[in-house]
């Protein structure tokens, strides 16, 4: 069932009514404020474009998003080098200081306590990421961005990234670790 209604045909109601939402969800995924405005635009006018193909299956909103989502793994791809580097080198960051030599934690991890939902939900716990994701390398930050935040599966970042699977799964493992070690200082109070 295609959008009938003017109103549900107009994007700038869509703008209206879910231009924040719309926004806030792209700066949560691109480190760009500029970036997320365009990629915002992007979306309501590729909505716009394919407006009769819109099922109604769902709120417009859903669909919106949905088309975001499309946009922000469109601006990744756009900035992934084509060269097909498959080195992890550039990662050269000192993973042994967390672990001993029988793969035992050298600084165990804090208690983060809490319900994990809505400590995540907080502001300014999503701002502490964005900080240690911003510390991290570019390509680190990107492949745990679009595996973590956007769904992405190993294959589609393999492919966006020219990368074999175990090297995606050293990369996120790293960024993992890096984001966890980052936040127990940062947010959680932890001393180095």
């Amino acid at each position: 069932m295609p959008l009938e209604s003017k109103q549900e045909n107009d994007p700038l109601v869509w703008l209206e009514q879910h231009g924040d939402s719309l926004y806030r969800f792209a700066r949560s995924r691109v480190r760009d404020s500029f970036a997320a405005e365009d990629l915002v635009q992007e979306t309501l006018l590729g909505a716009y474009r394919s407006r009769d193909k819109f099922s109604g299956q769902s709120a417009v909103s859903t669909w919106l998003i949905g088309i975001l989502k499309h946009k922000i793994m469109d601006y990744y791809r756009k900035l992934t080098p084509e060269s097909g580097d498959d080195t992890i080198d550039e990662f050269a960051y000192n993973m042994d200081g967390l672990f001993n030599e029988k793969e035992k934690w050298k600084i165990k991890p804090g208690d983060w306590g809490g319900d994990p939902k809505s400590v995540y939900e907080r502001k300014e716990l999503m701002a502490a990421i964005h900080t240690c994701l911003g510390e991290m390398p570019e390509k680190m930050s990107r492949v745990y961005t679009l595996r973590e935040m956007e769904g992405a599966t190993t294959d589609e970042i393999c492919k966006l990234f020219q990368t074999g699977k175990s090297n995606c799964w050293v990369i996120l493992y790293r960024a993992r670790m890096l984001l966890r070690r980052c936040l127990e200082i940062s947010w959680f109070g932890e001393k180095e």
